[in-house]
């Protein structure tokens, strides 16, 4: 009698410890592999995670937004997988329907999802602040300290002046959470890459350094809309600094008036007394008035050989140029495009 009792018991106890073993199998199952981001979208969500952030930013962060649908069950597989010591700054991307087990795995491993940043149109260092820091942690006052420390950017050989020819136009990825420094570092290797064997070689032919050819890039820029003319205004301004001719670059004037909603120069422009007025010093100006596209550096790279001296905007505001090669034939155009601003009342 007492043996069967134990029989009953120890089966009993058997049966006991099964159901205990697949109802914990099912659960940790449950908990790890069971859909729990964005139970109810079909949207992925993307989430930023500050530098220095801890654990409980994130998961408050998942659960206020309602990406994740229990808080529980993610902070116990972060807990068994290490995640909560080991929070990652970033931008992730997380899609509908992933389990737990997918989430901390991204995470705790740093798998970013990396964001474009594009910069073009700038015309100053605060521009440039601006849109290079739109999709990035790091803010526009921070970029502005570095860009502005002189001591700082030396080390990649600029100097306040020039260091805007640094930044190559374009459209890169970075990971979200990258720092100033390290922005600069990349932007720095972007130069260098953008600086070909070929493209120096152009440069030392003409005479001008990396540096002159992106300052005088930034002034056919200005002047020009229309990429295909480009090449050919390079060359007048080519033409006048062979012979020691001031530039007369209206957008320098601009620039040293600090003022680009100027629409029509006069002479108490060309008076002002700044070494970016071409008007009154000869030369290149000591660095770039805006951030010269690969368009336009490549225009003075490639400028055409000609032998015309003047341009003058035609009269017909289509944004192209007449070009002279002397002073009287660039005067008539002048009084053409003059009569056209007059009649259009542009004063």
């Amino acid at each position: 009698m007492q043996l069967e009792k134990r029989k009953k018991f120890t089966l009993v106890l058997l049966i006991a410890i099964s159901v205990l073993a697949i109802s914990m199998t099912f659960y940790f199952y449950q908990v790890f592999f069971s859909p729990n981001t964005l139970v109810e979208s079909d949207q992925p969500y993307t989430l930023k995670i500050p530098t220095n952030s801890v654990y409980k930013n994130v998961v408050d962060q998942l659960y206020n937004e309602k990406v994740i649908n229990d808080a529980l069950s993610f902070g116990f597989v972060s807990k068994i997988l290490g995640y909560q010591e080991a929070v990652k700054p970033g931008l992730y991307k997380i899609d509908p329907k992933m389990n737990n087990l997918q989430l901390v795995r991204m995470l705790r491993s740093g798998r970013q999802t990396p964001v474009r940043v594009t910069f073009n149109n700038v015309r100053t260092k605060t521009d440039l602040a601006e849109k290079i820091t739109t999709n990035l942690e790091v803010t526009k006052e921070q970029f502005l300290e570095l860009i502005q420390d002189s001591v700082y950017i030396r080390k990649f050989d600029f100097e306040e002046e020039t260091v805007m020819s640094m930044f190559i136009p374009n459209t890169y990825e970075f990971w979200w959470n990258t720092s100033a420094e390290e922005l600069f570092d990349r932007m720095h290797k972007e130069y260098v890459t953008f600086w070909t064997e070929e493209r120096k070689k152009k440069a030392q032919a003409m005479g001008l350094s990396q540096k002159e050819v992106s300052t005088l890039a930034s002034i056919v820029q200005a002047e020009s809309q229309k990429a295909d003319e480009r090449p050919k205004i390079a060359g007048v301004y080519l033409n006048r600094l062979r012979i020691g001719m001031p530039l007369q670059a209206d957008p320098t004037l601009v620039f040293a008036a600090g003022d680009f909603t100027i629409k029509r120069l006069t002479g108490v422009h060309m008076a002002i007394d700044s070494p970016y007025n071409t008007y009154k010093y000869a030369g290149l100006p000591p660095g770039p008035i805006n951030l010269p596209d690969i368009n336009s550096l490549d225009a003075v790279l490639n400028a055409e050989q000609h032998k015309y001296m003047y341009f003058c905007a035609k009269e017909d505001f289509s944004g192209y140029h007449t070009f002279a090669v002397t002073y009287n034939e660039h005067i008539n155009n002048a009084r053409r495009y003059q009569r056209a601003l007059n009649a259009a009342k542009i004063f």
